[in-house]
């Protein structure tokens, strides 16, 4: 494929971006792509730190509309109250100065995490089954008792039944667990 610019060289960088399920594609050579300013970090290495402080950015330029995208207003004035760390700053760095930043910031975050983590803003991890123990049956019950509590919403009251029966199962198997560990 030849570059979209200049038409001499192969295009080597190909950049994607979707926005309001409109994909717009934009294939350049490495050297047009520094001229448009696509690659703007010279020789030095684009590093995991880049990509991410990236995603905070709310100012600067498309490069495949070339317009100007407006600066959160309020951005500029958060600030955490613990470690002083300015919204402005993360966007730039990419890392928080304290455990509170992660509550100070809360909303401009959680839409970055959907957009990265298919909408999902909660991480549970994963339980190893020889070494979790309990935790598995524990985790258990606790996705019956939220689906129970829709189920109640939803007047759905016989598979509500189920779901109550189902969980005092598995909180029996839990309490025989824990006796037969004393």
């Amino acid at each position: 494929m030849e570059c979209q610019q200049c038409h001499e060289r192969p295009a080597t960088v190909h950049l994607t971006q979707v926005v309001n399920g409109q994909k717009t594609e934009v294939h350049v050579c490495e050297q047009c792509a520094k001229e448009k300013g696509y690659m703007n970090y010279g020789e030095e290495n684009f590093t995991l730190n880049d990509l991410l402080s990236g995603l905070f950015h709310s100012e600067g330029s498309s490069p495949f509309t070339g317009q100007t995208m407006k600066p959160y207003q309020q951005a500029t004035k958060l600030k955490c109250p613990t470690c002083g760390l300015a919204y402005q700053e993360f966007a730039r760095i990419g890392k928080f100065g304290c455990g509170d930043c992660y509550q100070t910031f809360d909303d401009r975050i959680n839409p970055i995490l959907r957009r990265v983590h298919s909408g999902n803003t909660r991480h549970d991890g994963k339980i190893p089954k020889r070494e979790g123990g309990n935790l598995h049956l524990r985790k258990e019950i606790d996705e019956y008792k939220v689906k129970l509590k829709t189920l109640i919403e939803q007047e759905e009251f016989e598979e509500a039944a189920k779901c109550r029966d189902k969980i005092r199962s598995l909180e029996n198997q839990l309490h025989q667990g824990e006796d037969g560990e004393n």
